[in-house]
């Protein structure tokens, strides 16, 4: 083994730019473990810093400094070490973190994979600020409060779980669930209502099969606004460890448009447990102890890095605002990965196995779904005066109507009182009408509340105590009547 300083250009990922610099070579490895390798002997190389893994057939692969000590550095391999030869591969350390040249021309309306190399045919973007893809997040004091409403067009998260711009609302799913059609859903109807802006998406899916890959980008085309997307893709066959880098790539393209551009972003990051799989699967290579389940003990600052970087700061334009979606395993809300998100982010979106077994689309369980920030977003001047108190009627005429049904699974319906049969016909309703939309279905906030104030008229006065008499005479009254016309 060697060391050897040699003057050669960077090349091989999109972005990284034509520049040359002075490169340092090492010549052998000293041991290979799944998709990382270890170097002895090292010096002069920096965690987090990007190389080029020259197999002996000349084959270039892409990998980056995963840990550094005194006596040897661990590289992950992005393509994988099969075939790799352990005396005759050479590394060659770039000098610098890994990169993405970024600029508003030349990523929207782009396919790239989870490395940012173009999949859309088209050529790699050079003209451009090279950003390095790690990022920070942002810090609390140059934060800007949320407070703008997003609209998607969907009720349950419109009227009850209201997306502000600037958050960070995870979607907790199921294996089987919809998810990735409420993701495309939210990404076709998603706009702001309180001011006139130019608005984009960044679409990251990570782990995703060739199908559902295929399926986002037909969907996206077909809308009309794939120019206004920018996808990165990790597909399921991909190398594992490209998982780790396919948000941060994203997160900087957001960052650039957002606080350069002066953009407001919606980032879909799916699926975050196949990201967490990935990052299990590296942490047991390196030999490190194991926490909950198998996860590495550093889960919560990795996801923390990820989700702190959505926002809006002070004095620019522009916001990220994050929509994580993660598979629950064996739909465990309290699992690692959706217990830390929960810690992390303002609030979930859950989806529930017995409503889609309803045949109910989205099936949005409003009970555990929050969103902290909700408050700050609606309300007079936003969407409507009514909405935190119709909002709130809804969600505990539910609540009460969940009581209902188990009472009526035991006693029987026709047991049931008067105004606990009210309820009973208004869980039905609520879950037919409110949760229940078409997949194209764009409902305007105004809509969603003259729907959720015609549902609550089904039930006795007396039991709408979290509304006005003003707000009923004004909202209730009017929806009733048209209903009965």
């Amino acid at each position: 083994m060697a060391f050897e300083t040699t003057e050669t250009a960077a090349k091989g990922v999109a972005g990284t730019g034509n520049t040359s610099s002075a490169h340092l070579e090492f010549v052998g490895l000293s041991k290979i473990s799944g998709p990382l390798v270890v170097i002895e002997g090292i010096r002069d190389v920096g965690f987090g810093e990007r190389v080029e893994i020259v197999a002996s057939d000349s084959d270039v692969r892409q990998g980056r400094v995963l840990a550094i000590s005194e006596k040897a550095a661990v590289l992950e391999v992005f393509h994988g070490t099969s075939g790799l030869d352990q005396a005759d591969t050479r590394v060659r350390f770039m000098g610098r973190p890994f990169e993405m040249v970024v600029s508003k021309e030349e990523v929207l309306g782009r396919i790239f994979s989870g490395l940012g190399a173009p999949l859309d045919g088209g050529p790699a973007p050079f003209r451009g600020e090279a950003r390095n893809v790690n990022g920070f997040a942002i810090n609390p004091v140059a934060r800007a409060y949320p407070e703008d409403f997003i609209q998607t067009g969907i009720s349950t998260i419109d009227g009850m779980n209201t997306l502000v711009r600037g958050q960070k609302l995870p979607i907790f799913s199921g294996s089987g669930l919809p998810h990735n059609d409420l993701a495309i859903q939210i990404v076709r109807q998603a706009r702001l209502l309180t001011e006139e802006s130019s608005f984009a998406v960044i679409f990251a899916a990570m782990g995703v099969r060739h199908d559902e890959a295929e399926a986002f980008r037909l969907s996206f085309e077909e809308s009309g606004v794939l120019n206004n997307v920018a996808m990165f893709l990790n597909l399921a066959d991909d190398p594992t460890v490209e998982r780790l880098v396919a948000p941060r790539v994203a997160l900087t393209v957001a960052e650039y448009l957002a606080f350069e551009e002066g953009m407001h972003v919606l980032v879909i990051l799916t699926d975050m447990t196949n990201y967490c799989e990935a990052l299990r699967e590296v942490a047991t290579s390196k030999g490190e102890v194991p926490s909950r389940k198998g996860y590495p003990g550093y889960l919560y600052s990795d996801l923390a890095s990820i989700y702190e970087r959505a926002g809006r700061i002070h004095g620019r334009k522009g916001s990220v605002t994050q929509i994580p979606i993660l598979t629950m395993p064996d739909d465990d809300i309290t699992h690692p990965i959706p217990d830390l998100t929960g810690y992390i982010t303002e609030g979930q979106i859950v989806l529930d196995r017995m409503l889609y077994q309803k045949n109910i689309y989205p099936p949005v369980n409003v009970l555990p779904s929050l969103s902290r920030l909700m408050s700050d977003g609606i309300g007079e001047g936003k969407t409507r005066d009514d909405h935190r108190n119709i909002s709130s009627q809804l969600y505990a005429a539910y609540a009460n109507a969940k009581q209902v049904e188990r009472l009526a699974s035991i006693i029987g319906e026709e047991d049931l009182s008067v105004t606990d049969k009210k309820y009973f016909q208004f869980a039905r309703e609520f879950e037919k009408r409110f949760v229940n939309q078409a997949k194209d279905e764009d409902r305007g906030i105004l809509e969603t509340l003259d729907l959720g104030w015609e549902l609550v008229m089904m039930l006795p006065s007396q039991e709408l105590v979290r509304v006005t008499p003003e707000q009923v005479e004004k909202y209730g009254k009017a929806s009733h009547t048209c209903n009965q016309e």
